[in-house]
């Protein structure tokens, strides 16, 4: 089979491309170059897409004797996830840009340049294993064997036809460790590199700083739940459901007792905080589903709405039928610092049923 293996310059993406050769595919390297800023520098696990990533996952692919190429995807990483980014925190939203990534740049960019160009599939360094459900045998999509890496959650708005094109090499390797000895033994120099996190794009780790000068200051109150005004700030965006701390509250709250952010009305330019429990919820409301296999309502679940948050048992109470696209899920037990705009995946054991994004608490 004919494989592309995208090679981010990190430790995963080598060792996934070396297997797939070993695997016996034809393999050729790409790595994206997602960074409108090519001079911009790695520090230390920070940076995307800089010098020394494109230059790390050169040495890899020499090393493991493949062709490769950089490909220039700059301008659509920045209009499908950077600016989906800043406008989803402009419209009071959370949104998680790692989905939108994988979703539109690392499954529909890449694998429709690879399709153009007569590959059978392609090959990511990806925490998460593909199997087969059902007498027709269409793919499935399950966790990694490694709870601590599984990247499922982020990988569930790809869809099951992009899974059928799709190689996760590292999906049966129970922890990392064993990934960076693998490396080490195969002569890959990336065997200690540190693993990147946080936003890729915002290297400072500065989110709040890059949302204002991004979208500038647009000044509005802070209120309590009864339409109080206890302070100022400079935007919305720059606060997120759940939140405790930098609300420029003036005020102490009557019971002493710390407020969230409970709300967010750009419309009105209005942050409104109240107090913990405001946050928990039992039902999730979700649109824009994409489906592995039928849903239907009264089957039983586990949702998650954070990459590496906990899965809550619940019922799905309503499935999206004809033009009703809403999903609805009743939790077992309540949840907190539910936004819209997160990332919804459902759950059967460890396999991948669907994704959705959250529009609302009920």
């Amino acid at each position: 089979m004919k494989v592309l293996a995208a090679m981010s310059g990190g430790v995963d993406s080598a060792v996934a491309a070396a297997r797939a050769v070993e695997a016996g595919h034809e393999v050729v390297g790409v790595h994206m170059a997602l960074s409108k800023n090519r001079d911009q520098r790695r520090t230390g696990s920070r940076g995307c897409c800089t010098v020394e990533d494109a230059s790390d996952a050169r040495r890899a692919a020499d090393r493991i004797g493949i062709p490769y190429y950089v490909w220039d995807l700059s301008d659509d990483f920045h209009d499908l996830v950077v600016e989906d980014f800043l406008s989803e925190y402009a419209a009071g939203r959370t949104p998680n840009p790692c989905v939108r990534c994988n979703e539109r740049i690392k499954f529909a960019s890449l694998l429709e340049r690879a399709t153009l160009l007569g590959f059978d599939a392609v090959c990511t360094g990806h925490y998460a294993t593909i199997g087969r459900n059902g007498p027709d045998g269409a793919p499935s999509l399950h966790r990694s064997r490694n709870s601590a890496k599984d990247q499922s959650y982020v990988l569930a708005v790809m869809g099951p036809e992009a899974l059928e094109r799709s190689l996760f090499p590292l999906g049966e390797f129970e922890d990392k460790q064993a990934v960076r000895e693998e490396a080490r033994t195969r002569g890959l120099g990336v065997s200690t590199k540190p693993d990147s996190y946080d936003i890729c794009f915002i290297a400072d780790g500065d989110t709040r700083g890059f949302l204002e000068r991004s979208l500038g200051e647009v000044p509005g109150e802070v209120v309590d739940t009864e339409g109080a005004v206890l302070g100022e700030h400079s935007g919305t965006h720059g606060y997120t459901i759940g939140q405790r701390k930098g609300l420029g509250i003036q005020h102490p709250a009557a019971d002493g007792r710390p407020r969230y952010v409970v709300d967010i009305d750009p419309g009105r330019r209005q942050v409104v905080v109240g107090a913990a429990e405001l946050l928990s919820t039992r039902e999730l409301i979700a649109a824009d589903v994409i489906g592995f296999e039928p849903l239907e309502a009264g089957r039983p679940v586990h949702a998650q709405i954070r990459a590496h948050g906990e899965a809550v048992p619940g019922t799905i109470e309503h499935a999206p039928d004809g033009a009703d696209r809403q999903l609805r899920v009743r939790l077992d037990s309540p949840v907190r610092g539910v936004a819209p705009g997160q990332t919804l995946v459902l759950y059967d054991g460890d396999r991948v049923l669907a994704a959705a994004t959250l529009e609302r608490r009920a």
